[in-house]
């Protein structure tokens, strides 16, 4: 039976054990994970996952198999597509039968390299990967060739960086200071800030990272908060999309919680509506400001044709007094959805949502007709100056058009 101490890191030096995660059974498909809180901590308690697992006394047993093979509040450290693949090479180049391996080993090889503030211990050795400077060229390509084939071995600064992020799109965790750029999954030196950068997956074109880019002057522009984008370039002409990380702050960590993860809801299986996105920003937030930056955010994702709008691309952050807000938004592109649908439906509607669909959302969340209107409006003007965020970011003509002849009207 493995057993893993679960700590919260606020920055170094500074952390608390939060319980321990153990796991009993004969194969790790099978295997039953329970959890249990530190006595310590419950005396003085954080509701890191308020739904799904709020601080209590005892063992407590995973039995939501439904949703996934462990509590949604640790299933936010672990990647999910680029990043499993990155870790199954990994444990591949051990020596080590995937089929062995277990959602606890997963979150042992993460250990203190972990997304959010919390982490495993013990931590696995992960080998030498020591090396912290990065050259992007190389990462892309080294990214490229583990998407494209079972390449022998993974490049170990790589596997360093690499690791740790969600989503299906390869990318690398940096540090950045002026034109140095560090690996950064770990703690880094001073003047260096926390950023996550993105390739092109194979199936992308070349301007898939400016396009981005526009995308989130656009989302600025229509009130959305968000955080630093940028292009970096590479030695040989690469732009590569780059969004400064919302869970670091400098050394300082903060805990960050998906939506689907707080109420287990499998991002995989559409089954979500904005409804509940803007209910549960409600009730954990009591922030009716929170509540408005959510229905701008399905706002955008409507208007600005933004259809992989799943249940794990919106997230919470805890605040430094234990409460809860919105995090900035991230992974906004032009994305067509599951057979051409939004992955979270609007006011029932996952096809053709309109204005009216949105307008159905703000009552029952509180927001006024007035305000709702305004909200659109903002939306739809930022929108329409599609154009001048694509030529601003350098997106060719041709990518623009494409993408202008998918938005509305205004």
């Amino acid at each position: 039976m493995r057993k893993l101490e679960v700590r919260l890191v606020r920055q170094p030096g500074v952390e608390r054990t939060v319980g321990w995660l153990a796991e009993a059974g004969p194969r790790p498909a099978r295997r039953q994970i329970f959890f249990e809180y530190d006595p310590a901590f419950l005396r003085d308690p954080l509701w890191l996952s308020p739904f799904k697992l709020p601080p209590q006394p005892g063992l407590i047993e995973h039995r939501d198999h439904s949703f996934g093979p462990i509590f949604g509040l640790f299933d936010d450290s672990l990647p999910d597509g680029w990043g499993l693949l990155l870790m199954d090479r990994a444990f591949t180049q051990q020596g080590m039968p995937l089929a062995e391996v277990s959602v606890l080993d997963r979150l042992a090889w993460l250990g203190t390299r972990t997304m959010g503030a919390l982490t495993y211990h013990p931590p696995d050795d992960p080998g030498d990967l020591t090396a912290r400077k990065l050259d992007l060229h190389a990462m892309a390509r080294a990214a490229r060739d583990v998407v494209q084939g079972p390449a022998k071995a993974v490049l170990p600064q790589l596997l360093r960086a690499g690791g740790s992020p969600g989503g299906a799109r390869p990318k690398v965790l940096v540090g950045v200071a002026g034109e140095d750029i560090l690996s950064g999954e770990d703690d880094l030196p001073e003047g260096y800030s926390h950023w996550i950068v993105k390739f092109p997956a194979p199936e992308d074109g070349p301007e898939v990272g400016a396009a981005e880019l526009a995308y989130s002057l656009m989302a600025r522009e229509a009130g959305l908060r968000l955080p630093a984008t940028r292009l970096f370039e590479a030695a040989r002409g690469e732009r590569f999309f780059a969004a400064e990380r919302f869970d670091r702050a400098g050394n300082h960590r903060f805990h960050v919680h998906t939506f689907g993860n707080l109420i287990h809801a499998n991002f995989r299986i559409p089954s979500c509506d904005y409804r509940q996105l803007l209910e549960v920003t409600r009730v954990l937030t009591r922030n009716r400001l929170e509540v408005l930056e959510a229905f701008r955010r399905a706002a955008f994702n409507v208007l600005a044709h933004n259809r992989d709008d799943h249940v794990k691309n919106f997230a919470f952050r805890m605040t430094p007094d234990g409460g809860w807000e919105l995090a900035p938004a991230y992974d906004l592109v032009f994305a067509p959805g599951p057979a051409g649908e939004h992955t979270m439906t609007v006011a029932g509607e996952g096809r053709a949502p309109t204005r009216r669909h949105l307008l159905q959302l703000a009552g029952p969340a509180g927001i006024a007709e007035e305000e709702a209107d305004e909200i659109l409006d903002t939306v739809a003007t930022a929108v329409s100056h599609w154009r001048e965020h694509a030529r601003h970011a350098g997106v060719g003509a041709n990518a623009a058009r494409t993408i202008e002849k998918a938005l509305p009207a205004r």
